[in-house]
């Protein structure tokens, strides 16, 4: 016997199993059992919890939403010239110039039968189809017709019930019906009207003219009074046939229908057959007509007019109700005293509150001073009371963007004069808790730097997002360009949405 047998203090690091092998599944068998089941209820459980089944969704159209601006010359409803200018479509995620968004060559939102909703204030005041596009400065614009708003359709009017007699017995009856407390008239008749058939035939007179049917026969003499018929044409051949339509007298003037006459400007350049080229397929240079004269609506108004008028035009797959953006106040002083202030800011930022004071006095000359004489006070200079100095072209509009929301009050003006010396001005305010004046964007310029910073002119506010929330549509107007920009108006700030165009302008930072 070895010594690791007989020490009691040495045991094998490996026992062996006290459950035979041949019953081990069966010790162990249930506990597994349960916690396989346990880890499978567990796992089914997060996954129901993540993924409740295969979903299978169509892809959603987008629903296009285009915003114009519409320019005209004349009076609204019935312009002398007019042009749709493109500005935004919204796919439903973001902003696309509309301008060049799918152009084939015109681009998608003045393509033909394309129809937009002319908005004054968020009201709807008329319609524009478009018929036909082209370039003007390498912009693509829309040529159409101005259409008056549809009226609703009446209702039909109700029908006025029928007067049921006591007596009726559903019989229809031609003639008033004769009643039993009615008294019978002197002729035996009843009072009303008669049947024709009783009453007496007038008496025969010889000379009263009757409509007689034409015999046949050549020979039939007429006995009674004068006859209506045709009488036969003079002259007339009795072996000519009685249905030709053709008159007898070669001098009467006949209407007849006039030919056709053949275009002068046929395209004669249009050959089908070609006798000294042999290859069917050469490619061949045609003169091709020009369809300039077949536009159903020519380009009229070119260039910028100074009585160019504008307004907002929306053309949307759904008919959304209008949304009014005028502000009602409360107290009309307040906005009396938010143009004052606004108007007092404009002058002051061109310059024109500086002629409303007189150059200061020159100071007083010091004298000795001299006892018993008392020193005379230094004088003030005078300050005369003068008007405010008027802005040209003046424009206030305020604008409730959003239901229940404050006023937004926008001001447009400029100094007037030569172009060179021209000043302008647009400022976007809101009153603040107080009552003053908050100045949310103020944009100067000249007549010098309109290329850098161009001119901010108000055309209307639009709900470019369909989200009921106005955004301010201006156009940037240059030297010899110009964009059109959307600003939002929210929690204290005018933050630009978009620039058509991009370019330049697109980055500028309003001072």
């Amino acid at each position: 016997m070895s010594s690791r047998a007989q020490d009691p203090l040495l045991k094998d690091p490996f026992p062996k199993d006290p459950i035979p092998e041949a019953n081990r599944a069966a010790a162990f068998g249930p506990a597994l059992a349960r916690a396989a089941a346990l880890v499978a209820l567990i796992t089914a459980g997060s996954a129901a919890a993540q993924y409740s089944g295969r979903v299978t969704t169509k892809p959603k159209t987008p629903e296009l939403r285009a915003v114009a601006v519409l320019e005209w010359t004349g009076a609204a409803g019935k312009p002398k010239t007019c042009r749709l200018v493109p500005v935004t479509i919204y796919d439903g995620e973001k902003l696309n110039d509309a301008g060049i968004y799918m152009a084939r060559p015109e681009p998608m939102a003045i393509a033909g039968q394309v129809e937009y909703q002319l908005k004054d204030n968020g009201k709807t005041i008329g319609l524009f189809d478009i018929k036909n596009t082209g370039q003007e400065q390498g912009s693509w614009v829309g040529y159409g017709e101005w259409k008056p708003v549809p009226n609703p359709q009446p209702a039909f009017a109700a029908t006025a019930p029928p007067i049921v007699d006591a007596d009726d017995d559903d019989k229809p009856v031609l003639h008033r019906k004769k009643h039993s407390d009615e008294a019978p008239s002197s002729n035996g008749s009843d009072s009303s009207k008669t049947d024709a058939s009783k009453q007496p035939a007038p008496a025969d007179d010889a000379d009263r003219p009757k409509l007689h049917k034409k015999d046949d026969s050549p020979n039939t003499s007429d006995s009674g009074g004068p006859v209506l018929h045709k009488s036969p044409d003079s002259g007339s051949d009795t072996s000519s046939d009685t249905s030709s339509n053709a008159p007898s007298d070669p001098d009467r003037p006949v209407l007849t229908k006039p030919k056709k006459q053949k275009k002068e400007d046929e395209d004669v350049s249009r050959s089908e057959s070609l006798p000294q080229v042999t290859d069917p397929d050469r490619p061949r240079l045609q003169r091709g007509k020009s369809n300039a004269d077949n536009l159903k609506v020519l380009p009229s108004l070119m260039g910028l007019p100074p009585d160019m008028q504008q307004a907002v035009a929306v053309s949307d797959a759904q008919n959304h109700p209008d949304h009014p953006w005028v502000y009602s106040w409360a107290n009309p002083d307040d906005e009396k005293k938010m143009k004052a202030q606004m108007e007092d800011m404009a002058r002051l930022a061109l310059g024109l509150t500086q002629a409303q004071q007189t150059p200061s006095a020159p100071a007083p000359k010091t004298t000795p001073h001299r006892t018993g004489t008392a020193a005379k006070k230094p004088t003030q200079p005078a300050v005369l009371d003068l008007p405010p100095a008027e802005l040209q072209e003046e424009q206030f509009r305020v604008f409730e963007l959003t239901y229940g929301s404050g006023a937004t009050m926008v001001l447009t003006a400029d100094t007037g004069g030569p172009l060179a010396k021209e000043k302008f001005v647009t400022i976007i305010g809101q009153p603040d808790l107080s009552g003053n004046l908050q100045v949310l964007l103020k944009n100067v310029t000249d007549g010098t730097h309109l290329d850098e910073t161009p001119h901010m002119r108000i055309v209307d506010a639009v709900d470019a997002l369909a989200d009921n929330r106005g955004e301010l549509l201006f156009e940037l107007r240059g030297e010899t360009s110009r964009q059109f920009v959307l600003y939002r108006v929210m929690r204290g700030r005018a933050d630009k949405l978009f620039v058509s165009g991009g370019g330049y302008y697109g980055t500028l930072s309003e001072q």
